[in-house]
């Protein structure tokens, strides 16, 4: 294989940048995987995102997050497909997810990260991070309000819990589901949201260049509380930097065993082999160690950008 280019995803052969390209492989492999299945709503709503990150959607402006911008959707939203795709391939019919669960779940995914948008009526907030605390209950409004119009209007209120699984407003297990079913597709959107974004070969880079401002920006880098103190968890990007393997191993490793039912197994069954996103994971935290080791942050020598940067100047 050569190697991986920065705008692929971790087979190499798709851009993630290009939401046609992510749109196209999604329904390649739900069409093949569910053949006659109703997949018109899945391509309605990846032109939705597109024009939504872009500034072109009625009542928002364009997406100003840089860590948090198309590009990461797209690419969680692949590894969702792709891990709903690998549990009903090794799982019997009765206990398969079906097509509807798996566009319901896709569609969760492309707006999962819709609550960093500021709207048209929210020009004066300085930058969508700001909502980071609370983005992913906007995320919840804003699915409720978009799935019927997409034919999934008995399905919104189910998104509009799902999609905490992603973010940390709601501990996992006080996201209430009647069917372990649903809880499954939770899981997994959790699990993509996590295994995407840390296997983007420009991760680290993203970590300290986007990430941090996100942070400072939300509030989580330093966090003043009512009685005056100030809690300090990110005092730089270099500091983020150093603390992200920490991060790997003590929180987001061990929320998807834990809270999110190891749902990164279905990768493998969807390669056919190792997950490819572990690979991608392990050698980013692999580079990342033995820079730490050798104290010297200089080895994250990898141009990053963000696609938001684009969509703002072309505004």
């Amino acid at each position: 294989m050569h190697a991986r280019l920065n705008q692929n995803d971790v087979t190499n052969r798709i851009n993630v940048e290009d939401a046609d390209q992510v749109r196209d492989a999604v329904i390649a492999l739900y069409s093949a995987r569910y053949p006659g299945a109703e997949l018109r709503p899945l391509a309605r709503a990846f032109d939705d995102v597109k024009a939504l990150f872009e500034g072109n959607y009625p009542g928002y402006l364009p997406c100003d997050t840089l860590y948090h911008d198309v590009r990461h959707t797209l690419d969680m939203t692949l590894a969702m497909a792709r891990l709903v795709d690998g549990h009903d391939r090794a799982q019997p019919g009765a206990e398969q997810l079906g097509a509807r669960r798996a566009v319901l779940g896709v569609v969760i995914a492309l707006l999962h990260d819709s609550g960093y948008m500021r709207r048209v009526s929210e020009s004066g907030v300085e930058n969508g991070a700001v909502f980071t605390k609370i983005h992913v209950s906007r995320s919840a409004d804003f699915l409720s309000r978009y799935l019927p119009r997409i034919g999934f209007g008995p399905e919104a209120d189910l998104a509009s819990r799902l999609v905490h699984f992603t973010g940390y407003e709601m501990d996992v297990d006080d996201i209430k589901t009647s069917d372990p079913k649903d809880r499954l597709l939770g899981y997994m959107v959790g699990t993509a949201d996590l295994i995407g974004q840390m296997s983007d070969r420009m991760y680290l880079e993203k970590c300290r260049e986007f990430l941090y401002q996100e942070f400072v920006l939300g509030s989580i880098a330093r966090e003043m509380l009512p009685d005056g103190r100030e809690i300090v968890r990110y005092s730089s990007p270099e500091d983020l930097i150093y603390k992200t393997p920490g991060f790997y191993e003590y929180v987001a490793r061990d929320r998807i065993n834990r809270k999110l039912g190891a749902a990164d197994r279905y990768a493998e069954a969807h390669f056919d082999g190792p997950s490819l996103y572990q690979t991608e994971i392990d050698s980013n935290m692999g580079y990342l160690r033995e820079a730490i080791e050798r104290a010297d942050l200089n080895r994250l020598r990898r141009t990053c950008y963000s696609l938001s940067a684009r969509h703002i100047k072309a505004a």
